[in-house]
């Protein structure tokens, strides 16, 4: 839910939100109607019950000769009650229904159009020259088959396609990998969190995923319960209709868990290997911040994907994403994407979001300030996923076949310096 406050004095800057997003501006004056027309049902009723209140008091002091007629005015004014209340209920869902479609307000200033038009901050690294080293590089299917970490076909063969199997060295490096993540989130400051990866519908829904990209989740019908496609959701319902005190600063979690996706409307991409699947584990930051220091969070949260990708020797660069590819929720988003040699360009490793108020206010998650409470801020952002092991596996591979372990991953696999297809080399 955005600011409505803000929306009404200041419409025309989630008219310009909404142009930035290639979204409908028309959006922001049926809300505002909406908005009025709820406003005047709820005060119509509101009346018409105070002055029912009002005229059954006079009932009860009336003489008894007088009563049956005002008894019979009485259930007039009554029956108009009740047909208020209705039109009013009727008013507060429709606004309801289309407040719900209005996504967050955009942060100033962030790059117009779609998925095309980010904007590049940075670049990191220069991508490895193989022909230098006298080889072809293979891709990361290619390379986990033959070291026996990677089994697509026996994923698709259990589960369907997009699913794979970890096994050996994959399974190893991917904890490996998380583990890393966990402790570089935990030293700052994030509270390792193992999250449930079902979630209810209001959850889901406040956190902004039951918007345009509803097809991309599962939902058990069954149960009413939902796949979470990343623990951002589950920890954005963490504190759900709370007053929380970040008195002492932000609530930070970091969310380890299965994440399940049901990638509608992307077939045909990414269909080789495990870029693109239904399932994968995931280290997600999430914290609860107070308003004015959402941007900073952000920043932060970026400074740390950066470091995890220094740490795993990957050229990358840092995006800043157009505002028609950012989700309902979010008002900005950096990607950090990985040099992926065999594919020539970079693919997004991670993401993280500034949410502002806009899951807050649908999830109730308050704070005491100047007397009252207010919306907190909150801010998502990846630590480390499955995807990672493309570029790791990539980059890292040797002419022989092998894959060199970058060093600060070596404490997590027993000291392992490479796997090569004869096995683990120390």
């Amino acid at each position: 839910m955005i600011d409505l406050a803000l929306l009404r004095e200041n419409p025309d800057l989630f008219k310009a939100s909404q142009e930035a997003r290639g979204s409908s501006v028309d959006l922001v004056d049926e809300v505002l109607a909406a908005d009025s027309a709820r406003r005047s049902a709820i005060t119509a009723f509101e009346d018409a019950r105070a002055d029912q209140k009002s005229f059954s008091s006079q009932i009860a002091k009336a003489p008894k000769d007088e009563k049956p007629a005002l008894i019979a005015a009485g259930k007039e004014k009554s029956a108009k009650v009740k047909a208020l209340q209705a039109e009013s209920e009727e008013a507060t869902f429709a606004f309801d229904k289309l407040a719900s479609k209005l996504p967050n307000l955009i942060v100033e200033g962030i790059p117009s159009g779609g998925e095309e038009n980010f904007v590049t901050l940075k670049t990191v690294g220069e991508p490895r020259d193989f022909s230098s080293d006298g080889f072809e590089p293979a891709d990361h299917l290619e390379i986990g088959e033959t070291l026996k970490a990677i089994d697509t076909a026996r994923g698709t063969k259990v589960a369907g396609s997009r699913f794979h199997y970890l096994t050996g060295f994959g399974a190893k490096l991917e904890m490996a990998l998380l583990n890393l993540a966990r402790d570089v989130a935990e030293e700052a400051g994030f509270i390792p969190t193992i999250t449930p990866t079902l979630v209810k519908p209001e959850v889901m829904r406040g956190t902004g995923f039951l918007g345009e990209h509803a097809d991309e989740v599962y939902r058990l019908e069954a149960d009413d319960l939902f796949l979470v496609g990343t623990s951002e959701v589950p920890l954005a319902g963490l504190h759900m209709d709370e007053i929380i005190d970040l008195s002492d600063g932000p609530l930070r979690y970091a969310g380890i868990s299965s994440c399940y996706r049901r990638e509608a409307g992307s077939y045909g991409k990414d269909t080789r290997g495990i870029i693109r699947v239904h399932q994968f584990q995931k280290v997600e930051m999430f914290a609860y911040v107070e308003v004015e220091d959402a941007e900073a969070e952000h920043e932060r949260m970026l400074s740390l994907q950066e470091k995890m990708l220094g740490l795993c020797e990957l050229p990358y660069r840092v995006i800043d994403t157009a505002a028609g590819d950012l989700g309902d929720s979010a008002a900005r988003k950096f990607d950090c994407e990985a040099w992926v040699p065999t594919q020539g360009t970079y693919r997004e490793l991670t993401s993280t979001s500034n949410c502002t108020t806009f899951q807050a206010r649908r999830l109730q998650v308050r704070e005491r300030y100047d007397g009252a409470t207010r919306p907190v801020a909150t801010l998502n952002g990846t630590m480390a996923n499955t995807r990672w092991l493309v570029p790791i596996l990539e980059n890292h591979q040797q002419a022989d076949g092998s894959v060199t372990v970058p060093a600060a991953l070596r404490p997590y696999l027993g000291g392992m310096t490479a796997q090569g297809p004869e096995g683990p080399r120390y």
